[in-house]
């Protein structure tokens, strides 16, 4: 049975845990605040971008560009976007499973952005082409294009063949979605139907198709790899607040059932105190 001694200090290790957890969440709170409404502000525009080139690639018939077919390389790239730190639940693993479920480690490059996903996917057999962990800290659109250009150069140069981004989607404070989404080739959503989603009538480009879809898939590459960094730097904050008020509400249970235990140990010892004094005082009396 634990002594008085040791229930004590127990409760105060977790009691100064309770403090630092308490500190975290605050912190992530206030971060995830700003960052939410980054993501939030932004959100429209990439959401706009990936439309408009969906729509554009969709009436553009059977024109054949670099960009809208497979590599001739086997190897496919992953752009990983983890934290750098942890205790924020399961956020960086879900991204480590979700890449590790729906890619080959042998025949995958990552390029990662958080020093965790880096890790857990390094562990599993991945090989880390790149490491742009420091991105994460404080994402700009900078970093998303001079990924993209990396990335372009390897793709047209045969190094590898399509190109993936894993990063976890924002719905809410207490929901984070881990997703995968295809950047090259780009590809349309096809319907329930079997039918694309985009009207039919041909598009007309000037100068040239070659010119304009060079032109403009790179920046569609950028906004959706800047918006999925933005999202992904909330949904951390989000995890981590989730994850610092769960260890904040179990270290006070713990504190409670503590002092409960060393309140039952203390009257415990006072009742045998008093026990032992009733004694010896009857013995001298006797």
């Amino acid at each position: 049975m634990a002594t008085m001694r040791d229930i004590k200090r127990r409760r105060d290790s977790i009691q100064s845990t309770e403090q630092i957890t308490k500190a975290m969440k605050l912190v992530a709170t206030v971060k995830l605040q700003k960052s939410r409404v980054k993501a939030e502000n932004t959100k429209p525009y990439f959401n706009m971008m990936y439309d408009t080139i969906s729509s554009i690639i969709s009436r553009s018939g059977n024109i054949r560009h670099k960009y809208l077919q497979a590599g001739s390389s086997p190897k496919k790239a992953v752009i990983a976007i983890t934290s750098n730190r942890g205790l924020a639940g399961g956020y960086n693993n879900n991204i480590v499973k979700l890449v590790n479920s729906r890619l080959p480690a042998q025949d995958t490059y990552v390029y990662a952005i958080g020093r965790k996903g880096r890790d857990g996917l390094a562990r599993r057999g991945f090989a880390v082409k790149a490491d742009y962990s420091e991105v994460i800290n404080e994402p700009m659109y900078r970093d998303a294009a001079d990924l993209t250009v990396e990335l372009l150069d390897a793709f047209s140069r045969g190094e590898i063949g399509e190109i993936y981004l894993a990063y976890t989607f924002f719905k809410n404070t207490v929901v984070h979605v881990p997703t995968l989404v295809k950047l090259l080739p780009v590809e349309l959503e096809v319907r329930q139907d079997g039918e694309d989603s985009g009207p039919h009538a041909v598009m007309d480009y000037e100068p040239d198709d070659e010119t304009v879809l060079d032109s403009i898939v790179p920046k569609y590459m950028s906004s959706l790899i800047y918006g999925a960094l933005l999202e992904s730097v909330a949904s951390e904050n989000g995890a981590r607040m989730t994850a610092m008020d769960s260890a904040t509400s179990n270290a006070e249970e713990m504190i409670e059932d503590l002092s409960l235990q060393y309140n039952r140990a203390r009257q415990g010892a006072i009742t045998q105190e008093l026990t032992e004094i009733v004694a010896g005082a009857n013995a001298i009396g006797g």
